[in-house]
């Protein structure tokens, strides 16, 4: 988002879900779009093998969405940043590039051309392994594109310079005229069903709903007039990696947890159990009783989204209504109602008729949502911005021009990631999700089928290494590294490079936060999940 808001003024999917259909070429990186969005996965499948759209899948692992490729690179993990500009390099350098869309709708591009000038492509291979003439026909084949639509998950964004590869890849994508364009865009895949919606409404520390921000005084003046308050604070709250060590210091005595297991999601899983142990009260609201539930001082049983009325925002900003289908069991309530309780005995009455009164107070008070109501959405969704009743919703971001005018290109020179492998530590490890499970397991490792399927933790090792390490499928093995260990079982795959290893990370009992780094990206706060320095042995 952040990366995306600063270069575009926007920090959303740019095109709609269909639009993949409509793109000439494909470019997927930092996603295992099979495993991870199987339903988006499926409209790039028919993109390739109905239409005849070239796919380009940039990816350490081999994944199954990269068997439908033209062109896969495999880069060392971490060195994003290097290849998005190698491309670049490419492109200008060959003239490849839209100059007219370049001259007429971007700013900074001088100050690119001077940064990527050194990222030729016996330099990038230095850097990322790839070799560089794979690097010069992949940047070929982007810019051959009309048009080329770029999706990404959080293999780009969960790193220490995650959103320095977010500004990356929106400028190759303007460098070669595909943003305001149907069947291009930069899109980035929401890894749960409602995150855009959680983020349009304020989930973030510094905006209120659609983004606006709390250090505008004229926005916290129309915000407290609407809810009927003197003021509001122009300071913005902390970002979750900000709160978590918080605790530990006691700078934040009590903490309440709403639909997230951070006791398994977290990193540095270990240090995370540490902080949480030093709160004085905790508050967990959820459907089941997950890890972090289980340390909780109070747990309220919420509902599910099937017990509920409300809306979910999808990946393309899609507005969509969510239906009560059946009562919550026992005790159980909506989530509306125990906040509303809550922020009522706290001294702040607060009182809605449903969740569409709600929905009309938020139309009211956020632009991108002024023109939606439940009877708008009652049958088909609609993407914001929809600025008005009768506007029929936006699938395309940045037509004509871009939300705050001129698309800024921003020179990103690279960065390694925080930690590199050594000789105590010589293999790099990427973690991630896989088509089974659902992120930390609370209602996917309830169901006997999945469990089944993918009962265990595993790790992915490469042939080369297993052999050094005496490492056979089916062994048990204990990974290490500077902030803990876990023992999983050993699947040895080509899947994986040389050097590298993967480990999901649902799994609880062998969870795979408890090594990961917690060194943060700078500007968003995320932690650097996807790459941090192991080693491997077999279990005692």
């Amino acid at each position: 988002m952040a990366g995306l808001a600063a270069t575009y003024g926007s920090g959303s999917m740019t095109n709609a879900i269909s639009c993949i259909e409509k793109a000439d070429v494909i470019l997927i990186t930092g996603s295992n779009t099979t495993e991870n969005h199987p339903v988006i996965s499926a409209y790039v499948k028919r993109a390739v093998t109905r239409r005849g759209a070239r796919l380009i899948v940039v990816d350490p692992r081999r994944t199954k969405i990269s068997e439908f490729a033209q062109i896969h690179l495999r880069q060392n993990l971490g060195t994003d940043v290097a290849w998005i500009n190698g491309m670049m390099h490419v492109i200008i350098q060959e003239g490849l590039y839209d100059k007219p869309y370049v001259e007429s709708r971007t700013v900074g591009f001088e100050e690119l051309k001077r940064m990527v000038a050194k990222f030729t492509p016996d330099f990038v291979e230095s850097i990322t392994g790839i070799p560089g003439d794979q690097l010069a026909a992949a940047a070929r084949l982007y810019a051959s594109g009309k048009p080329a639509s770029i999706l990404y998950c959080m293999g780009i964004t969960q790193h220490t310079t995650g959103t320095d590869n977010v500004k990356a890849l929106a400028a190759l994508a303007m460098l070669c005229g595909n943003v305001g364009v149907v069947g291009g865009g930069v899109n980035p895949l929401r890894g749960q069903n409602n995150v855009q919606g959680a983020c349009d409404m304020g989930g973030l520390p510094d905006v209120y709903s659609g983004y606006q921000k709390v250090a505008d005084p004229a926005l916290r003046a129309k915000m407290a007039k609407a809810w009927g308050v003197a003021a509001l604070p122009e300071k913005p709250g902390l970002k979750v990696t900000e709160m978590i060590p918080k605790a530990e210091s006691g700078e934040i005595k009590a903490l309440y947890v709403v639909g997230e297991n951070p006791l398994v999601s977290d990193p540095d899983l270990n240090h995370a159990e540490h902080c949480f142990q030093h709160l004085e009260f905790l508050v967990v609201q959820d459907i089941f009783l997950t890890e972090t539930a289980r340390n909780a001082h109070v747990v309220l049983p919420s509902a599910c989204f099937a017990e509920k009325e409300g809306t979910f925002t999808n990946t393309e900003r899609r507005v969509q209504r969510v239906r009560k289908a059946v009562a919550p069991p026992g005790d159980a309530r909506d989530d509306l109602s125990i906040i509303c309780d809550l922020s009522t005995r706290l001294g702040y009455p607060m009182r809605y008729e449903g969740a569409e009164a709600v929905f009309a107070e938020m139309a009211s008070v956020t632009p991108s949502y002024a023109g939606l109501s439940y009877a708008r959405i009652e049958k088909e969704g609609i993407p914001w911005p929809c600025p008005v009743p009768d506007h029929p919703g936006t699938p395309v971001l940045h037509m004509g021009s871009f939300s705050h005018g001129k698309g800024i290109f921003f020179a990103i020179d690279y960065i390694p990631p925080a930690e590199t492998v050594d000789d105590d530590y010589p293999l790099y490890l990427t973690t991630g999700r896989v088509l089974y499970h659902y992120h930390t397991g609370t209602m996917t490792m309830k169901s006997e089928g999945l469990m089944d399927r993918a009962p265990e933790c595993f790790v992915e090792i490469h042939p080369s290494d297993a052999k050094n390490l005496g490492v056979a499928e089916g062994t048990r093995v204990t990974v290490t590294s500077r902030r803990g260990s876990i023992e999983a079982v050993a699947r040895v795959s080509p899947r994986v490079r040389p050097g590298m290893i993967f480990i999901p990370f649902h799994y609880a009992q062998a969870a795979a936060n408890r090594l990961t780094n917690a060194r943060l990206d700078p500007i968003s706060g995320i932690p650097e999940f996807k790459v941090c320095a192991v080693k491997l042995a077999k279990a005692a």
